[in-house]
């Protein structure tokens, strides 16, 4: 029931969008505009509520509670496991927006003048801050509930049973599938978006290399091509093609990182990358709850509500398949590990690429402002070209994001199959072609309807319910530790009552 709903939903948006691309535009626009004006308060909140529950959980007496059985091991090692949750997590994002977000940010401040140094300060900080500790607080909350309720307790690896605390056999029942049906759209629009803007930005990276244009009909045949692909790589299973591409990624990844710190201004990029460390850490609080009731200023709309409202929509799908790869993990070490790592090369990635886009238009005159004004799809690429070594990186460039979708899509139509088959760990290759189809299919529909705006205006409209689920999960996660917890403290006083007992009979 839950995969013929939620398919049935999700093709009746498709062909809405392919018979009415206009009025699919114009009605998200106004249920966009109603959603962040009535209810972007909520989604600040929520995303704060969520990374200080995460690290109190972490540091607290939970902390050293196993997600499995008390002697199981990590299944992956510590390589591995962060190249597959980083891959599924944010790798086409941060190839897309390393150098278009801090540009866009220094022409277009969230206040003050731009084109400024403060407004580069600004930029560089806000960028830390939409893809740094917040996003991940969200991915940790959902794969810690699965994992914890999926391996500690044998429940099913559904978002529906992370609420059995709560809910008890009613997960099985009409809230329990809604649950799952919301959490399965919301996967299925944050994907797309994400897929979007990876097609996007390799038809970009083909125009600037071999001159191919740069339009929706290349796009949709770039996204043909790439799905064959995903799906080729679906067929090898999670062991197999995920976590060998999730390792090629980290690889390419680092490398093209290296090339461009070497290449590039690398005392200006240090020297910035700490400063804005500083900055954010001591802003986290104020930027975290900022809001703008006393000017008409849609800055915090197009950027921090579109970010938390994309990561609360990957939730599910990153959630499930970082559950899926952390068994015989604590909990201290999975949040520790979800939360820092990631945000910590998150940090290094903006500050490498972000820093090299700004040092050449603030000190070397060059237009990178100019360019990403004129198309963001071109910024990274525009930025590597006047490195040494520029049209190689290039090259590296577009083969990481190719290499980012088809790892995404793949993790993707797993996580979607799994989520739609009742928990099953291991769904059929028919369930996630289908999957793989509508995914594609959605991301086909978002281009043709309006390109980056319609991606984004997907991903928020699609999280608001799924919010809501998330501040329940808190409350169910707390439930079910607290039980736990005082369980085995019943368990050991009685051990040391029997243990005392034994000892006053032989004494």
């Amino acid at each position: 029931m839950v995969f013929t709903i939620s398919v049935i939903i999700i093709l009746a948006f498709v062909i809405w969008g392919l018979l009415a691309p206009d009025q699919l535009a114009e009605q998200s626009s106004a249920a966009l505009s109603f959603t962040t004006e009535r209810f972007g308060w909520f989604y600040l909140i929520t995303a704060l509520v969520i990374l200080v529950y995460c690290l109190v959980i972490a540091f607290g007496r939970y902390g050293n509670i196993t997600l499995g059985s008390d002697d199981d091991e990590p299944e992956y090692s510590n390589m591995s496991w962060f190249a597959m949750l980083f891959s599924a997590g944010m790798g086409i994002g941060l190839v897309f927006w390393g150098v278009a977000e801090p540009m866009s940010h220094y022409m277009t401040p969230p206040g003050g003048e731009g084109m400024s140094s403060e407004a580069a300060r600004q930029a560089l900080r806000y960028s830390f801050f939409h893809w740094g500790l917040h996003p991940w607080g969200i991915y940790t909350l959902v794969s810690l509930g699965l994992a914890y309720f999926t391996f500690r307790k044998g429940y099913k690896g559904l978002i529906s049973w992370t609420f059995y605390p709560l809910l008890g056999k009613k997960v099985e029942g009409p809230i329990g599938k809604t649950i799952d049906i919301l959490a399965i759209i919301a996967t299925a629009f944050g994907v797309a978006t994400s897929l979007g803007l990876g097609v996007m930005q390799i038809n970009g990276g083909l125009t600037h290399i071999f001159g191919i244009p740069n339009n929706v009909v290349v796009q949709v045949i770039i996204i043909a091509v790439v799905t064959v692909l995903f799906l080729t790589s679906a067929v090898s299973g999670l062991d197999k093609g995920i976590r060998i591409l999730s390792n090629t990624n980290l690889i390419i990844a680092v490398g093209l990182l290296l090339f461009t710190l070497l290449l590039g201004p690398t005392s200006f990029i240090v020297d910035s990358f700490t400063m804005t460390l500083g900055g954010y850490l001591q802003n986290i609080i104020q930027m975290s709850l900022r809001m703008t009731p006393f000017s008409d200023s849609s800055w915090v709309a197009n950027w921090t509500l579109f970010y938390w409202a994309w990561w609360i929509a990957w939730a599910p799908f990153v959630g499930s398949f970082i559950a899926r790869v952390s068994k015989g993990r604590t909990i201290k070490e999975f949040v520790l590990g979800t939360l820092l790592v990631p945000s910590g090369f998150s940090f290094i990635w903006f500050s490498v690429f972000g820093n090299t886009a700004l040092y050449f238009e603030m000190f070397k005159g060059l237009p990178i402002a100019e360019a990403v004004k004129q198309d963001i799809t071109s910024a990274l690429f525009i930025t590597l070209e006047y490195l040494p070594w520029g049209s190689f990186l290039a090259v590296l460039a577009t083969l990481l994001i190719v290499t980012f979708f088809i790892t995404s899509a793949d993790s993707a139509t797993f996580v979607l199959g799994m989520m739609s088959t009742n928990g099953n760990p291991n769904p059929s290759f028919a369930v996630k072609l289908a999957w793989g189809i509508f995914q594609s299919l959605i991301a086909t529909v978002l281009l043709v309807g309006g390109g980056l705006e319609a991606l984004q205006t997907a991903s928020i409209l699609t999280a608001l319910p799924f919010a809501v689920i998330l501040l329940g999960m808190c409350v169910s996660l707390s439930k079910a530790l607290h039980k736990e917890d005082r369980e085995r403290r019943q368990l050991e006083k009685k051990r040391r009552k029997k243990l005392d007992m034994l000892l006053e009979n032989d004494s």
